[in-house]
């Protein structure tokens, strides 16, 4: 049977990377802490990971980095008592070869879900027929299950309207998708279409501030940045608006939660991965701030975080 990913709140990990040593041209992956961070995130209530996605970073790293940093988190979750743990890898590429040798090079070191993200390459010259065509072909052959993963950002702008998942959601090794762009109305068309049974087809959004929303109609969860340093805030949001039926208790707290994590969701808009890294050090401790690899190695300005956190106190003691 195919397994489907359970809902809730995932966080799109950032890798981490030693700090770069003399003479070398990129700093090493630090699988370590790749393995405690993600244990952290685990004993803080989070449901599951997305390794090596858009926010990790998986372009920069080689075939041999890639497979062992999955291997190394799955290890560490396993040995930390968090067997079986949820982890979607992410595939980042336009080949359908290539994407099944990430696929299958995730399946050998223990992922259970592929977030394969819609070849972009060439933008809109890609017709809804043709991304139904390569999911179909990548998902026939694939040796886990797979999600969609629409990122325009990332992808020139491409976007799967709910047309086409509707489409794809029908193929059994098709388990759902992630959006990650502003556009709810294709969160919800998708979450409550009847074309779709949401048994099977799973919907997330990359975006904590959709949370409420998105889940009230159906939704599974999201994928969020913020998550990676406020585990807690953003599982607890979840758990209000999941619950059926709500109370009025739990939409007044809910409400509460979802202006606080719609606003701090700023600083991961302004700041992206250098941002995302940041919070984990300065809450977790986990990582450093010597930045990562080029073009995305450095770190925010001086007194932003600062800045930041002092809008987020006035805001929780309002």
């Amino acid at each position: 049977m195919v397994r489907i990913p359970p809902p809730g709140v995932y966080v799109p990990s950032p890798t981490f990377f030693k700090p770069l040593s003399p003479g070398a041209h990129q700093a090493e992956v630090d699988v370590a802490t790749q393995s405690e961070h993600s244990v952290f995130l685990a004993k803080n209530g989070v449901h599951g990971l997305v390794l090596l996605g858009s926010t990790g970073e998986a372009v920069h790293l080689s075939r041999t980095e890639r497979r062992d940093l999955l291997g190394g988190v799955r290890k560490g979750l396993d040995d930390a008592g968090f067997p079986d743990y949820p982890i979607m890898a992410g595939v980042l590429v336009n080949a359908v070869d290539e994407a099944l040798e990430w696929l299958q090079d995730s399946k050998d070191v223990g992922c259970q879900w592929g977030l394969v993200l819609a070849p972009g390459y060439f933008g809109g010259a890609a017709s809804q027929q043709g991304l139904i065509e390569w999911y179909t072909t990548v998902a026939d052959r694939s040796p886990i299950p797979i999600l969609i993963y629409n990122y325009p950002g990332v992808t020139n702008g491409l976007t799967v309207t709910p047309e086409t998942y509707e489409k794809l959601a029908k193929h059994p090794n098709i388990v759902g998708c992630k959006m990650s762009h502003g556009n709810v109305s294709y969160h919800v068309q998708v979450s409550t279409s009847p074309e779709i049974d949401h048994e099977k087809f799973q919907v997330f959004s990359g975006f904590g501030q959709q949370l409420g929303p998105i889940v009230l109609f159906n939704a599974a969860g999201v994928i969020d940045g913020l998550a990676a340093f406020f585990p807690r805030t953003v599982v607890r949001l979840f758990e209000l608006v999941s619950k059926r039926p709500i109370d009025d208790a739990a939409i007044k707290e809910a409400r509460v939660l979802q202006y606080r994590v719609s606003r701090a969701e700023d600083f991961i808009g302004r700041w992206g991965i250098l941002g995302i890294r940041e919070g984990i050090y300065r809450v977790a401790g986990l990582g450093n701030l010597e930045g990562g690899r080029a073009p995305l190695r450095g770190k925010i300005p001086e007194g932003a975080w600062e800045e930041w956190t002092n809008v987020m106190k006035a805001m929780s003691e309002s």
